[in-house]
């Protein structure tokens, strides 16, 4: 079942941010984006990311995940803004923080930038026409 994304009105002011944004994330070495799904990944690379990027769901359960993303010097989690995406990030942080370097400035980022308009990292297709 394929989910409708539904737009929301986009600020000039969010554009240069969100390209900036984009920028920021494709500059960070030795580190990896970790979203939930396959939506979320091509939503990323659709705005100009350029960096690796895993897909929560691939790794069939959080120890494969954990076991697997923690030979990354950074992960930078970018999941969902609702009760699963929280739900995740909070067992990722429980599971890996003494093994890997959590980073959540860009989930954070991201909210500011959009105003907290995007709760699905997949919405960021809404950007697409305006950055490429």
């Amino acid at each position: 079942m394929l989910k409708q994304i539904k737009c929301v009105i986009i600020t000039e002011q969010e554009i240069i941010e969100l390209k900036n944004f984009i920028l920021q994330l494709n500059t960070m070495s030795n580190s990896v984006v970790i979203v939930e799904g396959k939506r979320d990944s091509l939503a990323l690379k659709k705005l100009g990311f350029s960096g690796k990027v895993l897909e929560f769901h691939k790794f069939g359960g959080m120890i494969n995940f954990t076991d697997s993303v923690s030979k990354y010097e950074r992960l930078i989690i970018l999941f969902d803004r609702d009760k699963k995406g929280r739900t995740l990030t909070e067992k990722t942080i429980q599971l890996l923080q003494r093994r890997t370097k959590i980073d959540l400035s860009f989930k954070r980022e991201l909210q500011k930038i959009t105003k907290g308009k995007i709760m699905f990292i997949e919405q960021l297709v809404c950007y697409e026409s305006y950055l490429v």
